[in-house]
């Protein structure tokens, strides 16, 4: 099964895509800041990221860098969460190591259809 964590302060972004994808072969997990999305990365690294551009602790390219320095068998996919297509931003997180971007607010089909061009059955 395919672990797939959300890192955004707002909880409904997290529920939205809990109820999308937790009826498909992955089990989600929330992070609500990006020291917690480092800290839990620390001990169970999932298989995919998606970190909200406007984290209120951290910059999103901070916790890219952090997850991308540390050391483990499982090598995320990682996504930048934006409310806008930004390209200063979409550049930075791609240079921090994440491979692509998602906008918000997002619906189903918007969102698995991101999932299948990173190759993450969803």
């Amino acid at each position: 099964m395919k672990r797939c964590m959300f890192v955004d302060d707002s909880s409904v972004i997290r529920k939205v895509a809990r109820r999308i994808l937790g009826g498909s072969d992955m089990l989600v997990i929330e992070a609500a800041s990006g020291f917690d999305a480092v800290e839990m990365c620390t001990a169970d690294m999932p298989d995919i990221i998606v970190i909200d551009g406007a984290l209120p602790d951290m910059q999103a390219v901070d916790v890219i860098r952090r997850l991308r320095a540390m050391e483990s068998p499982v090598q995320p996919q990682i996504l930048i969460s934006l409310v806008e297509v930004d390209v200063a931003s979409i550049m930075r997180a791609k240079r921090a190591g994440a491979q692509g971007y998602l906008l918000k607010p997002f619906n189903r089909p918007q969102l698995l259809e991101c999932f299948r061009t990173l190759s993450v059955a969803a």
